[in-house]
């Protein structure tokens, strides 16, 4: 084989395996909402029953349904606390209960997440010289939140033998900062079972 077609064939399988690794069968796509089973730990679809469950118990609590008649009340969520010995991405699940809450055109939010990015934007359009000031936004036009959403996770686990059994439980609070009094409480539960394995649940 001569230098060119030692040449022509490196292009050749250079390209053959781009293809292939493009083309990659091993990849795919699931349904995002499909039940999930690969473990006992807390899943995507423990996230998804927990953010349902609560945001219908709120929508449909009657003094929320008639607060929420003729306006929007604005909340905001502050941290759930995980009480379980897993690490659970606690700021998903309210994240996704935010997203629900606002959708259902019921509630308005404050992102205290992002107060401290507004706080400096507002700071470089007040002092920065390079806003027009007549086009500047005032800080103390923001709303204050009228309520707090808050809660916590926990979980109980239990062995008999090979069988692995996890409990959990989700509590959601809706606290009135003027009054400080509770106007709504709900919780979710799961229970998961599975043998144990070499590899673990």
């Amino acid at each position: 084989m001569n230098k060119r077609q030692w040449m022509m064939a490196a292009v050749a399988a250079g390209t053959l395996t781009m293809t292939g690794c493009a083309a990659n069968p091993a990849i795919q796509y699931g349904d995002a909402t499909a039940v999930e089973t690969t473990t006992t730990g807390f899943g995507s679809t423990d996230l998804q029953m927990i953010a349902a469950k609560m945001v219908d118990d709120m929508l449909m609590f009657p003094p929320l349904v008639e607060m929420t008649a003729k306006r929007r009340p604005v909340m905001f969520v502050d941290s759930i606390k995980n009480k379980t010995t897993e690490h659970i991405d606690t700021e998903s699940i309210t994240d996704t209960i935010s997203s629900k809450l606002l959708n259902s055109g019921r509630f308005r939010f404050v992102d205290m997440t992002a107060v401290q990015q507004m706080r400096d934007q507002m700071d470089f359009q007040q002092s920065g010289g390079m806003v027009d000031p007549s086009t500047a936004v005032r800080l103390r036009k923001q709303m204050g939140a009228e309520f707090m959403l808050y809660g916590n996770m926990s979980s109980i686990v239990k062995y008999n033998g090979s069988v692995k059994d996890v409990y959990y439980k989700f509590t959601l609070k809706l606290t009135n900062l003027e009054t400080g009094i509770l106007e709504w409480s709900g919780e979710k539960e799961i229970r998961k079972t599975g043998k144990k394995s070499t590899f673990g649940l």
